[in-house]
């Protein structure tokens, strides 16, 4: 059965870590798409130019199923994949961490290597605000302008997302619906307008939960 709601994080986070003299400075953040992946990549690769190694992970979509992760020159195996099961681990979906290295003189070995660049997301990972998306299937629903307040407040008391509204001979209120809560909803509407609304509902989209 396909997931309705899943965990990404709310905004961007850098944390760093040194291990012996080697500074690893982690970027989180949240994209949709592995273009938009790629040009974080890009991004820290330009703004940390003097840096050698920029690894990569990223988790994508809601079942979290498209990942990659790259090493970007360090030995295979040492960077990108710790740095994948780290965001796996976490239960967050739709983000990119990128770790960029500074080489403080001392090697690391497998080991070391392995343990920093999954220590440098997990700091990161532990500054993150999650943030919640939901499934929800978007419709319009018509009434009367008397009723309009009384009918929305309700609504958005039920956990119905009311994303805009149309004022003209009726209210056109704009609704985002759990998907698994559409029945529930169909009988509050009908409840609350006496079964004298239009109620309408279409395409499904993801949504964050405020």
């Amino acid at each position: 059965m396909s997931r309705t709601a899943y965990r990404t994080v709310r905004g961007p986070v850098t944390a760093t870590i040194e291990e012996r003299r080697s500074v690893f400075e982690c970027w989180l953040r949240r994209v949709d798409s592995e273009e938009a992946a790629r040009a974080v990549v890009e991004e820290a690769r330009t703004t940390h130019w003097d840096a050698r190694h920029h690894c990569s992970a990223w988790v994508l979509g809601p079942e979290g199923d498209l990942t990659r992760s790259n090493d970007d020159g360090e030995p295979s195996g040492t960077a990108g994949i710790p740095m994948l099961e780290a965001l796996s681990h976490s239960g967050f979906s739709d983000v990119v961490a990128v770790v960029t290295r500074w080489f403080g003189g001392t090697l690391l070995g497998t080991g070391g290597l392995v343990r920093a660049y999954g220590d440098a997301v997990r700091t990161a990972l532990a500054e993150a605000v999650p943030q919640a998306r939901e499934l929800r299937q978007l419709g319009s629903l018509a009434v009367g302008h008397a009723d309009a307040g009384r009918v929305e407040h309700e609504l958005r008391a039920g956990g119905v997302l009311v994303t805009d509204a149309d004022y003209g001979e009726f209210v056109t209120l704009h609704l985002a619906v759990p998907v698994g809560e559409r029945a529930a909803v169909t009988e509050e509407v009908a409840r609350l307008t006496g079964g004298g609304a239009e109620f309408v509902l279409g395409e499904t989209e993801w949504v964050d939960r405020t």
